[in-house]
């Protein structure tokens, strides 16, 4: 009866009791701080995600496969976050500021963010080939075919014309550069209130690597500098490239 009375005191004993209570204070002081500094570095992770919407500055090289062709792209030219990895996909999109031909930066934030109705981005899109022909491969067997009109100047050299409704190109206008050459410069752009409302209303395709089609999209003010960008679209794609062609 002794042991048990006195275990049973010892047991309810008030230094026993406030050394529990103080343990119980502790831990949820310690669960408290640990809860604390998670929502800290949760909230300055989420921040910062949402203030770079979408971007990264991250330049890390990514290595991609598309069919037979590899691409090393850094990740702050890789549009989508989900693309950013090494790896096969189908096609992958990029997007570089015009003229530096670079990608999102904290100083390049307002051309990534269109800032001020900025349009400055150059979008690009690798995909494997699915036409024999790319864009300028195509005028003289089926653009030129659809297009009735002796169209209309452009800047810099270019030529404007437009589709007939029956084509299926209503809304688009074909612009043609150097008409007579071997691989005359072609592309198309949107028309009308579509081509005000989109970043980018003017596409061009071209084929480079073992078989690659890179469709491009610019901003329908620099149609006039379409030499320096076919030159310089061409140039960097070709440095992505670690495939021989």
């Amino acid at each position: 009866m002794y042991s048990e009375t006195a275990d049973t005191y010892d047991t309810f004993s008030p230094e026993r009791i406030r050394s529990r209570f103080m343990m119980r204070v502790f831990l949820i002081l310690a669960a408290l701080a640990l809860a604390l500094l998670a929502i800290s570095l949760a909230g300055k992770w989420f921040g910062r995600t949402i203030a770079m919407g979408g971007h990264t500055d991250d330049t890390t090289p990514y290595e991609i496969v598309i069919g037979n062709d590899v691409l090393r792209v850094p990740a702050n030219m890789i549009r989508f976050d989900h693309a950013r990895r090494d790896g096969v996909v189908a096609k992958l999109d990029l997007y570089m500021r015009w003229p530096r031909m670079d990608g999102y930066s904290a100083e390049a934030r307002a051309a990534f963010n269109h800032e001020n109705g900025s349009r400055e981005l150059l979008f690009l899109t690798f995909e494997e080939r699915m036409m024999s022909r790319d864009m300028s491969g195509r005028y003289e067997p089926i653009y030129k075919a659809m297009v009735k009109d002796s169209g209309r100047p452009g800047p810099n050299g270019l030529t404007v014309y437009s589709f007939p409704e029956n084509t299926g190109y209503v809304d688009e206008l074909l612009v043609v550069g150097n008409a007579d050459s071997y691989k005359p410069f072609v592309m198309r752009c949107l028309s009308g209130e579509a081509a005000r409302e989109s970043l980018a209303p003017c596409e061009r395709d071209i084929h480079l690597g073992r078989g690659l089609t890179l469709t491009y999209r610019l901003p329908a003010a620099l149609a006039a500098s379409w030499r320096e960008v076919d030159a310089a679209v061409r140039k960097a794609a070709e440095g992505f490239l670690l495939t021989e062609q």
